[in-house]
Parts: structure tokens; C-alpha cells; sequence
């Protein structure tokens, strides 16, 4: 069954006032990189970080007041989790969610601080939801899944309308894609609204159950399921999402690791936006100049809620792939003056030492030498192949 306008406009009416309209943003690093206007509809200011209390909300809502008696009940990693914690709170009723051993504490404490009691039960998401599930079956709780509903896809639906109405010239609109909720709520609410308006789906390259599932016409698992992006990292699609996706989406393309961590590093540095691996998903297909982009163009920020430790992580990860963090491993004399030498020819290539490490142990040193692994900070790709270059020729660097 698919959403009609009737459904999404519905969707419209009843979470007006309740969940917030994302403003709009303007990108001009994303727009050059991109060659389009490019727009960023963020997402990633909604309450509790995310789109995801859309769906939540107009899902809880619409239980009956006997369903709402039992309360409800969720599996998620994060963002799903909060959304849920927040509007079953906010109508009064009460939740549990169960979150892999693995979910990032910030998440977890900000999904009790919501209201829900929170229970961790395995290793993923998916071994989550069988819990919940459980837990669903044996107390009459009402399962609220992540995407596979088509009251969360409804809800998800009005991130759609809102870009329709805020951009009015939009020719593009490019979503985070993990289950398909978002991206099936957005589709069909352009297709039906301005349907000639093109709706790509970005998926991590290393989490990508969709390109499979669209090739065999059904959902297929993922894999493998190896991505920094955990609020897209998703085994199967839903058949809801599933859908709506194969009959309103025009494309569905993958990123890697690499472009994932420079997209989130560019919004914190250009936009001033903090956003997690899976709300950068779509602004690192963007950027790659792989989408073939023009006219006027939105990308989604799907979320923010990125815990500190794994963002500093990312945003190394994200330094690393500029070309602005290199790591080299030397040899240099091990006597008075040797590390001194390494350290001023960086000095006068401009490479800013961040980290020095000795080892007098590895395997291929001559008596007399150490082995030094530097970090520094470069200027780009040419700067770090003309530190390595210089490097080399001063007899620092071996084959």
C-alpha cells in the first residue's frame, strides 16, 4: 500500500505545532563543489537531533486508548530510540526501548533522560528488535518500528513537503537512505505534489542492502555491515519503504568510508553544522560530483546526535581523507641531533608536528637507527606528496 496525498496531507495537519519546521540553508562550498544551487534542509535541528520524531509522533498518536494503555515499545541504536522516548512522553504514555550492547552512551542517556526505559539487548539493531518484538507479543505493547510502517513513512513524509514549500524551485532532492523510511516519506510526497522533481537515495557503501534489493525486486540483506554511519546502517529494507522507494525513487547511489568522514568535516568546518556520518550521507554523494547535479538541488541533513568520542574519531578519519592528517613512519640516526634533523626539515616544508613516537624494536633496523611514527598536519594531497617526497629523498623514508 502506498501513501496518497490525502495520507500526506493528513500527516501535515497533525504535526503541525508539534514537531518543527528545519530551516533551509543555503551551501555555498556544497553548491561549487556540487555545480548546482545546493540547499541544506537540516534535519539535524529537529527535535531530539533528528527526522525521526515525525514518524514516531504521528505513529503514537494515532494508537487507540487502549493501545496507548499498553504503551509502546522500540529497538533502535539512537535516533529512532530518542524520537520515540520523546513522543510517547509527550502523549503521555509509556515506552521501552531496547538498543544494542554497542549504542553510544550520549544516546542511550539521552533516550532515558526523554522518559523511556531502556534495555540492552544484543549486538545490532536487528537482534534488538527481535526483543522488542518479544516484548511486544508478550505484554500487547504497540511496536513502533523504525520504518516499516506506513504511519512512520506518512510522518516522514512532511520532511518532503516542507522542502517543496521552502524551495520552490527545486529540481533535486538527495536523502540519507538506511531502512527507507525517510526516503520513501519524501519521495512520495514530492511524486505526488511536483513529479518532476528527481529523489536520490545515498546509502554507505559499506552498508548497502538497497542496490541488491532494488536489482532482485525484493529485499535482500546486506552483506556486510561495516560503516561509521550506524543511523543508516540497516541489514534489510523494509517492504513499506521498500514500496514506495521502487515506485517513486529515481536512484539510489552508495558512498564509502572516506567520503562519509570529509562530508561531516565539511559541514562542521563550512556550515557550522554538527551532524552524524548518516546525516552526511547525502551531502557526500553531492559533493562527489557523481549525481550529475543542476539547477537547484536540496540534501537532506537527516541527524546530529554524533557521540564526542566517535566524532573525533570521524573527523580524523575526515583530515586523513582532505589530505590535511598524514602519518609517516621514518628511520633516523639514533644518536644526539638525528630526531632534530626530521623534525626541521618538517619544520621547513610547512607539515605542523602533532605526535612523535619512538621504537627502537622493529625489524628492519640497522644498529644505530630508530624508527619514528609522525603525525602532522598538511595542506592538502600535493602538500602531503611533497612532505613524503622530501622525505624520501633525505633517506628518511624506506621501500
Amino acid at each position: 500500500m502506498l501513501l496518497t496525498a490525502a495520507d500526506v496531507d493528513r500527516a501535515v495537519e497533525e504535526l503541525t505545532g508539534v514537531i518543527r519546521r528545519t530551516p533551509t540553508i543555503a551551501s555555498r562550498v556544497v553548491s561549487e563543489r556540487s555545480g548546482a544551487q545546493v540547499w541544506l534542509k537540516c534535519e539535524n535541528l529537529q527535535r531530539t537531533g533528528s527526522f525521526k520524531p515525525r514518524g514516531a509522533y504521528l505513529r503514537i498518536s494515532r494508537l487507540s486508548a487502549a493501545e496507548r494503555a499498553r504503551g509502546v515499545v522500540a529497538a533502535s541504536a539512537g535516533n529512532h530510540a530518542q524520537g520515540v522516548a520523546w513522543a510517547a512522553s509527550d502523549l503521555g504514555i509509556a515506552s521501552r526501548v531496547y538498543m544494542p550492547t554497542g549504542a553510544a552512551l550520549p544516546k542511550i542517556a539521552a533516550t532515558k533522560a526523554y522518559g523511556a526505559e531502556v534495555v540492552l539487548a544484543g549486538s545490532t539493531v536487528d537482534e534488538a528488535l527481535v526483543e522488542a518484538q518479544r516484548h511486544a507479543e508478550a505484554t500487547g505493547a504497540a511496536l513502533i518500528h523504525p520504518f516499516d510502517h506506513l504511519d512512520i513513512v506518512a510522518g516522514q513524509s512532511t520532511v518532503g513537503v516542507e522542502i517543496l514549500e521552502q524551495i520552490p524551485d527545486v529540481a533535486t532532492i538527495v536523502v540519507p537512505l538506511g531502512g527507507g523510511g525517510l526516503l520513501a516519506g519524501v519521495a512520495a510526497a514530492v511524486r505526488l505534489r511536483r513529479p518532476e522533481v528527481r529523489v536520490i537515495g545515498v546509502q554507505a557503501a559499506q552498508a548497502a542492502a538497497w542496490p541488491a534489493s532494488i536489482a532482485e525486486e525484493r529485499p535482500v540483506p546486506a552483506t556486510s555491515m561495516n560503516t561509521m554511519a550506524d543511523g543508516i546502517a540497516v541489514a534489510t529494507p523494509g517492504a513499506v519503504p521498500f514500496a514506495h522507494v521502487t515506485e517513486f525513487v529515481d536512484r539510489v547511489v552508495t558512498v564509502s568510508e572516506e567520503e562519509l568522514s570529509t562530508a561531516l568535516l565539511l559541514m562542521l568546518e563550512r556550515a557550522k553544522l554538527v551532524v552524524e556520518p548518516a546525516g552526511a550521507a547525502a551531502v557526500a554523494a553531492a559533493v562527489s560530483g557523481r549525481l550529475g547535479l543542476s539547477g537547484t538541488a536540496c540534501v537532506v541533513l537527516s541527524g546530529g546526535n554524533i557521540d564526542p568520542l566517535l566524532l573525533r574519531h570521524v573527523t580524523t578519519h575526515g583530515l586523513t581523507a582532505a589530505g590535511r592528517f598524514l602519518t609517516v613512519t621514518a628511520t633516523v640516526s639514533d644518536r644526539p641531533g638525528g630526531l632534530v634533523t626530521l623534525l626541521e626539515l618538517l619544520r621547513d616544508l610547512g607539515a605542523s608536528v602533532l605526535d612523535v613516537v619512538h621504537s627502537r624494536v622493529a625489524d628492519d633496523l640497522y644498529l644505530g637507527e630508530v624508527q619514528v611514527t609522525v603525525s602532522v598536519e598538511t595542506r592538502g594531497h600535493d602538500h602531503q606528496h611533497d612532505v613524503r617526497r622530501a622525505l624520501a629523498d633525505a633517506g628518511f623514508l624506506r621501500d
